[in-house]
């Protein structure tokens, strides 16, 4: 059974940082695209951030560009989302998907910027 499980969530100060990881198991992301996506509260799924198969495509969306740094290690199954300088409007649930994947079936992990 394909599953992703998201971790490294918490609870920051603004300008903080916080080094979310995704273990996949019973499939290999070295053969998919994958991708960042979150949720604040009483909104919608946002895209974050994808990365390509060879990690050569890194892609953010503006909101995040310069801040956040999505990484892969393949050998280990795992995706990343650094996220630095963070501020109040980043709080949410954060999920990692392939990139195909509207709505995450995966539970998330929560992230809260609050001084």
């Amino acid at each position: 059974e394909a599953r992703l499980v998201e971790s490294g969530g918490g609870l920051v100060q603004p300008g903080g940082s916080l080094r979310l990881s995704c273990a996949a198991s019973g499939f290999a992301i070295s053969t998919y695209a994958m991708k960042w996506i979150r949720q604040a509260p009483g909104r919608g799924f946002e895209w974050v951030s994808t990365i390509g198969i060879s990690a050569v495509g890194r892609y953010y969306a503006d909101s995040v560009k310069g801040r956040f740094t999505i990484s892969r290690d393949n050998a280990n199954n795992t995706l990343y989302l650094q996220m630095n300088t963070l501020k109040p409007e980043d709080t949410g649930v954060y999920y990692c998907a392939t990139v195909g994947v509207t709505v995450p079936s995966s539970r998330g992990t929560q992230v809260t910027v609050s001084s």
